[in-house]
């Protein structure tokens, strides 16, 4: 029946209308959000009855959990180094005496191997380390040391002044480099003379020799003298020339009991004619005198190196003692104590209160440093800290240079050009210290210290411990 038909479309029209309310109050319930999207998109019509039917909604609350922050990962820790390389028994060795010694990781400082380390003992030539060190902070690589030679104040007189420079040339050369001579000097001294003409045809008649640079007494009390009759050492004063050897061109010669009278017959012979009855006498040159020539030495960073690599105990001694003049510390070896570690504190912030200082060369007994503060001094050169790096470039090198050149040999070859170090030895100790390029690439600093052994014995010993700490590397133990 048509009626029937349209009866039963409108009850299907409203259930479909109920039921979209029933959905929707469901969803509406669910979420407040969701609901307004939903009643936005319906006919005018539902949207009206729904504003009508439904209270107003409340602020919605989340019901959805917040998650936890999770701790996020850190960079890996870099692994430790495994450590496990023993150098132990090499350094018991029999020949060994009294061992103390320390190595360091050169770029860490970290101390790898340590044995008495801050015990401060005598160090032999290895001395020399800190003076240069000192020297480079203080005087500067490029400082020259002068010799000078000005009008004396009467007639006929001239006064040869002493700088303090050891390597000045009595003839043409001697053993150091760019060392300067006498005969340049005397040019400069004859051609003064002759220009002024109150001196024409006048002769030198006295030569004073001015050593008042250096004071006290030139001879260190704790010194053997057999070091002056065998010929590494002289004594130390501001005027003289080839470092007061009797032959110029050896390392080792007789020095003799007076060397500033032997600059002074030196002077004299290069003056010639000019001065060959003239008279030398010490004394002292007057303030503002005329200067009539003077010479200047190599560049303190050559004489460092000099020193260093043939372990040069007077020129060391010049370097001291210059250091401590310039530093108003005084002229004499008891002003090194004051100077020395001082220019070191304040140059590379060392710690140098329990340093005893007696001379420059490390000759004395009575010398006083221990292999810490040794390989801290070591860490400051490998690293090129200031002027240092003019150290590291002196050092002796095994197989290679200086005083390491007969050194490490046989089996112990394997060190050869990888280990550049300062030595030691006088009567009671035997000394080295510097710096190895190991064999896995790591660079280490180290001082060691062969304490009443045998000059033989204890070398072959200090060799052999080097090797081994070349071999062990950054996996040396201090076990």
């Amino acid at each position: 029946m048509p009626g029937h038909r349209t009866s039963t479309n409108a009850r299907r029209r409203g259930l479909l209308v109920v039921g979209a309310w029933v959905a929707f109050a469901a969803l509406a319930a669910g979420s407040f959000a969701t609901g307004a999207l939903v009643a936005n998109a319906q006919p005018p019509a539902v949207a009206d009855a729904l504003a009508i039917s439904s209270p107003a909604p409340s602020t919605p609350v989340s019901t959805v959990p917040v998650p936890t922050r999770r701790p996020q990962p850190t960079a890996a820790a870099a692994p430790e180094a495994v450590r496990t390389c023993s150098v132990g028994s090499l350094a018991a060795a029999s020949g060994m005496g009294t061992f103390q010694g320390t190595v360091r990781k050169a770029d860490t400082g970290e101390i790898l191997f340590d044995r008495n380390g801050s015990t401060y003992s005598r160090t032999a030539s290895v001395m020399k380390v800190l003076t240069s060190a000192a020297a480079l902070a203080v005087l500067g690589p490029d400082y020259r040391v002068q010799t000078s030679v000005v009008a004396g104040d009467t007639p006929g007189t001239v006064v040869l002044v002493g700088g303090g420079d050891v390597t000045l040339a009595s003839g043409s050369s001697n053993i150091y480099h760019e060392a300067s001579t006498m005969g340049q000097l005397a040019d400069q001294v004859k051609a003064a003379w002759a220009a002024d003409p109150a001196h024409a045809g006048v002769p030198i008649s006295t030569i004073v020799l001015d050593s008042s640079l250096f004071g006290g007494d030139p001879w260190q009390s704790s010194w053997d003298r057999v070091e002056q009759t065998d010929g590494s050492t002289a004594e130390i004063t501001a005027l003289m020339v080839d470092g007061d050897r009797a032959n110029p061109s050896a390392d080792t010669s007789p020095r003799s009991a007076d060397p500033v009278s032997r600059a002074g017959q030196a002077f004299q012979s290069a003056l010639g004619s000019i001065a060959s009855g003239a008279k030398l006498v010490g004394g002292v040159a007057s303030p503002g005198a005329v200067s009539l020539g003077a010479v200047r030495s190599a560049p303190v960073s050559t004489m460092v190196q000099e020193a260093l690599l043939r372990s040069d105990n007077t020129e060391a001694e010049m370097l001291a003692r210059l250091t401590a003049i310039k530093l108003g510390a005084g002229n004499t070896f008891a002003s090194l104590q004051a100077a020395i570690p001082k220019a070191l504190a304040s140059s590379y912030g060392l710690d140098t209160s329990n340093l005893v200082i007696v001379d420059g060369s490390g000759l004395s007994n009575d010398d006083a440093v221990s292999a810490l503060f040794l390989t801290a001094l070591f860490d400051k050169i490998n690293a090129r800290e200031a002027n240092l790096g003019v150290i590291l470039d002196g050092l002796p090198v095994a197989d290679q240079t200086g005083t390491l050149s007969y050194r490490f040999t046989g089996a112990n070859s394997v060190v050869n050009g990888k280990v550049q170090a300062k030595t030691g030895s006088i009567d009671t100790a035997n000394t080295l210290a510097g710096v190895v390029h190991a064999a896995d690439g790591s660079t280490l600093t180290f001082a060691f210290f062969s304490l009443d052994s045998s000059i033989d014995g204890g070398r072959a010993a200090l060799d052999a411990l080097t090797v081994g700490i070349y071999t062990c590397g950054d996996a040396l133990s201090n076990g």
